[in-house]
């Protein structure tokens, strides 16, 4: 059905960044686009959607044999590209469905006017439709979405939306863009499961693309793997999967933390295609116990007992009646020096709230704080500024959590300016220079601002201004649930040695239970603000307790440890 052949992409200034790479999908088949940030998958699907920006160069073929039978040709440099195809006949669903759909129009009209423009719908006709492609992509309230604004949805209704108006023409293939980033383990599997029914019912193609090869194993037939612009692999995905030959794909298999063991040490991408006897090593279990036996026989760091914790919202200029909301309810835990207490549970479940109240930042109602055996939860004023240079916390977005107009170094010298953290500028100077090093970044970096650099890098230099104080106790929020897997296992690499050499406590807060397994020594599961189980990291995913965390544990690909 598609057909790609020597594809070459190249932006003035920039060279190719795609280069001479060929793919087939068939119809009914589902081919995965697997590569890091910057390695040409979304380049090559926008090339196939005829959405390249104009200073890009195309060269090579594109065709595409629509449902009548006819091939058309799609990457010609120099022609238009054809009537009747995008939205048609290809169909795309981006990464971020908050920035895809428009944010002043409701989502059921963003539907019609796919099916108004592409298929000539009425208006009546059109609503109809897309009530009914409500239902089929299995919104709760059908009538309710339809009518609500993107914001009025959570990230997995957005990116049902998104794909009820991708399937809306009924479109021979589709091309889904990373559509499970960032999204609960339960949605993500859910969203998986939708987009196999869809292909099945329909018969569509789908180009799935994605940074994690565990979750492309489990829904593609066949694998495509990227660097860097160049094809390196492609095959059967359990071939490509079990039993790699390119060295890349092998190194992204190595990242991923494995669901049957737990390694001393992540390998990275460079790691393991730089050295030739790169290995994994294992932690031993017996050593694990004995950590355990010495790290719970102190005095907790941290004591949260009956904590109730929410929100405000409502009200006008005209009334000042407001409703509350209440996330978390009723939670209490014990956090040791030297721990790091994994928090899991679905989007709206309270994890992040919890984090945000330990820092002052959500207001608690009842129960209470306590943190190196002091009451911190009714702090005000100057009292709660000294307890914050204690507690840090780590967002999940590193670009919005960085100011855009100051330069990173500027950035990390800010809170020792306000904490007096040295006893001059030279001394901070010192300190900011130390920790670009100990986070692996160049000292030029500091005269940069936040938009020059990667994902990857903006979460190290927010590291470095979390550690700028001197923090006993981190709350990492989702640090690394956007991130691609090389990324993603430097910064967990670099947090496991952070903490090893200065002596910090984690509470390290994420819906991807596979990578909260692996880095905590104790996880809590908690469920509409109250907590469903907590236990042992090991003993709570190989021994679950309650439904929930079963579910949340049976939603995670079951692709197994890496490959040697």
């Amino acid at each position: 059905m598609l057909t790609i052949s020597n594809l070459t992409v190249e932006f003035r200034g920039v060279g190719p960044v795609v280069k001479g790479i060929s793919i087939s999908v068939g119809r009914g088949e589902t081919v995965g686009l697997v590569g890091e940030s910057g390695s040409g998958k979304s380049i090559s699907s926008l090339s196939v959607m005829g959405l390249l920006p104009s200073t890009a160069k195309m060269s090579g073929s594109i065709s595409f044999t629509k449902t009548d039978g006819t091939i058309v040709e799609l990457a010609v440099s120099g022609n238009a590209y054809p009537e009747g195809i995008r939205g048609r006949e290809i169909a795309m669903i981006f990464q971020e469905p908050m920035t895809a759909l428009n944010p002043t129009i409701r989502c059921g009209e963003q539907v019609d006017e796919m099916m108004r423009e592409n298929l000539g719908y009425s208006r009546q006709q059109a609503k109809e439709c897309t009530l009914q492609l409500f239902d089929e992509v299995l919104l709760p309230d059908p009538e309710k979405a339809y009518r609500s604004y993107p914001h009025e949805l959570s990230g997995g209704q957005r990116q049902r939306v998104m794909i009820a108006m991708a399937i809306s023409c009924n479109p021979q293939l589709l091309i889904a863009d990373e559509p499970t980033t960032a999204l609960d383990v339960t949605v993500q599997k859910e969203i998986l499961e939708l987009l196999k029914q869809l292909r099945n019912r329909y018969g569509m193609g789908l180009i799935f693309i994605s940074h994690d090869l565990r979750i492309v194993a489990e829904v593609c037939e066949r694998i495509v793997v990227m660097r860097h612009g160049d094809l390196v692999e492609q095959g059967k995905s359990d071939d490509v999967f079990h039993h790699p030959q390119h060295p890349y794909t092998k190194a992204l298999v190595s990242c991923l933390p494995p669901i049957d063991a737990r390694p001393e040490r992540l390998l990275t991408v460079k790691e393991f295609t730089e050295q030739e006897n790169a290995s994994i090593t294992f932690q031993n279990n017996t050593e694990r116990s004995n950590q355990h036996k010495q790290l719970y026989a102190q005095v907790p760091l941290l004591k949260v007992s009956n904590l109730d914790a929410g929100y405000s919202f409502g009200g006008s200029i005209f009334s000042k009646t407001r409703k509350f909301f209440k996330a978390v309810k009723q939670v209490g835990f014990e956090v040791y020096p030297g721990e790091t207490f994994g928090l899991v549970g679905e989007s709206g479940c309270g994890k992040t709230s919890l984090g945000r109240t330990l820092v002052g930042l959500v207001k608690s109602l009842s129960g209470s704080i306590e943190f190196e055996g002091k009451r911190i939860d009714k702090l005000k004023g100057e009292d709660l500024r000294r307890i914050r240079r204690d507690i840090q916390m780590i967002f999940q977005d590193p670009f919005s959590s960085l100011n855009p107009k100051i330069t990173v170094g500027e950035a990390i010298m800010e809170p020792m300016r306000v904490h007096g953290v040295g006893r001059n500028e030279k001394d901070r100077l010192e300190r900011m220079n130390y920790l670009l090093k100990k986070v692996e970044l160049p000292l030029e970096v500091a005269s940069r601002y936040p938009h020059e650099f990667s994902g990857g890098q903006r979460q190290r230099i927010v590291i470095a201004r979390t550690l700028a104080l001197e923090p006993k106790l981190i709350i990492c929020d989702e640090s690394v649930s956007a991130l691609d897997v090389s990324v993603q296992a430097q910064v967990l690499n670099l947090l496991n040695d952070l903490k090893k050499e200065l002596g910090l406590t984690y509470i390290f807060i994420s819906h991807d239970l596979s990578v909260v397994r692996y880095i905590s020594d104790r996880v809590m599961v908690m469920q509409k603000g109250q907590i469903a189980e907590l236990n042992e990291a090991d003993e709570l995913y190989n021994h679950p307790k309650q439904e929930y965390t079963k579910k949340l544990i049976g939603a995670i690909p079951k692709s197994k440890s890496n490959p040697q």
